[in-house]
């Protein structure tokens, strides 16, 4: 018994000994549940909208403080007029519309019945009818409210509208995710294992000793993978079109142009982990891991970026799958050109510039 209780001691000893152990045994959980906890939420909050109050009375102005007071919006701009909706939603910036008609308290005081139009971005159908059921139930309590107070019945109806998406196809949202998602997947875990592979077949050694300098080996990884990879861009965007009914609103040229660049994206950064990786099975882990659940949870693909808490807003801008999924949505499902998506193409243009000089700045030239 006393052996069995000094070999627990010596474990206990190990443990204690080796912080990498204890990072994961303490750390991981409470990073686990932190971040899932606070990613991980269907709940919407904090959307931004817009207001376009024809009547500027006094029912309009009180429904307008309801729904701005509640914690599930935020009002981010008023606009004038109607021609002022479609360039607001496709700035992106906002997610519904509320849209109140001219002579609003006139015609709820004297005919007890007045409408309020909901307009919302159904490219996420589901974040959509979340908005839409938000609004609908500030506006109905408001109602009730008001009716009580002045002994009669009156009738707040909404209407919806739901643009681009009108038929609330969960494809429209689900197509832009697995590109992403699929495109980082296949491109990164294939790449990462180029370099270490030759280090583990013995192969490198005919590569260091050969004149190609180590920015040359890195392209010549790529090549080979960024074409294959257009074969997988080709097929997803036919089956979504053939198959899935998702059709392609914009430029097709536009499209395939940001597919490759965000290809090249993602084979730069696996080229980088190949670079700082050990093994074939450590590089493999680093990218399934280090990139699946990355892509899952901050690309905005499974959850709204902008419900997750500040920090983990920051950090889901080093995702370059957050900013491909918003260039897709905008030109694939918003029809939107160039000047729309300009910001998030330079900004995956300067990852790939920073995964490659990365990459070519661990390249040893020397096995150890």
């Amino acid at each position: 018994m006393k052996q069995f209780f000094f070999f627990v001691k010596k474990e206990f000893f190990h443990v204690w000994r080796d912080k990498s152990t204890l990072v994961i045994l303490f750390g991981m959980p409470l990073a686990q549940i932190l971040i899932f906890g606070f990613a991980l939420t269907n709940e919407v909050k904090n959307s931004r909208i817009a207001v376009l109050d024809n009547a500027k009375d006094e029912t309009t102005q009180a429904i307008i403080h309801e729904i701005e007071a509640s914690r599930y919006f935020e009002i981010e701009r008023e606009i004038n007029s109607e021609k002022d909706l479609t360039p607001a939603f496709q700035s992106g910036k906002i997610k519904m519309a509320v849209v109140f008609p001219a002579n609003f308290q006139d015609q709820l005081l004297h005919t007890n019945s007045a409408a309020i139009q909901l307009i919302a971005d159904a490219t996420d159908p589901n974040v959509a009818n979340t908005l839409v059921n938000y609004a609908s139930a500030i506006i109905m309590t408001y109602q009730q409210r008001l009716g009580n107070g002045q002994g009669f019945p009156n009738t707040i109806s909404t209407e919806m509208r739901m643009l681009y998406n009108p038929q609330l196809k969960g494809s429209y949202n689900f197509v832009p995710g697995v590109m992403a998602m699929v495109l980082m997947l296949v491109c990164a875990m294939m790449t990462s294992i180029s370099i270490v592979r030759e280090k583990e077949l013995g192969t490198m050694e005919v590569i260091l000793v050969s004149p190609i300098v180590p920015i040359s080996v890195v392209f010549a990884k790529m090549i080979p993978y960024f074409l294959l990879s257009m074969v997988n861009i080709g097929s997803i965007l036919l089956l979504s079109v053939f198959v899935l009914d998702v059709p392609i609103q914009g430029n097709l040229v536009l499209l395939v142009a940001e597919c490759l660049l965000f290809t090249v994206a993602v084979l730069a950064l696996g080229l980088l982990i190949s670079t700082v990786s050990n093994s074939q099975q450590v590089a493999m882990l680093i990218s399934l891991m280090g990139l699946f659940l990355p892509t899952m949870m901050f690309s905005g693909f499974m959850f709204p970026v902008e419900n997750m808490p500040i920090p983990l807003q920051v950090i889901s801008n080093i995702v370059p799958a957050k900013w491909f999924y918003y260039i897709v949505k905008n030109i694939m499902i918003k029809g939107l050109g160039f000047s729309y998506v300009w910001k998030e193409t330079l900004i995956l243009t300067g990852m790939i510039a920073f995964f490659i000089l990365v990459a070519i700045r661990n390249f040893k030239t020397r096995l150890e």
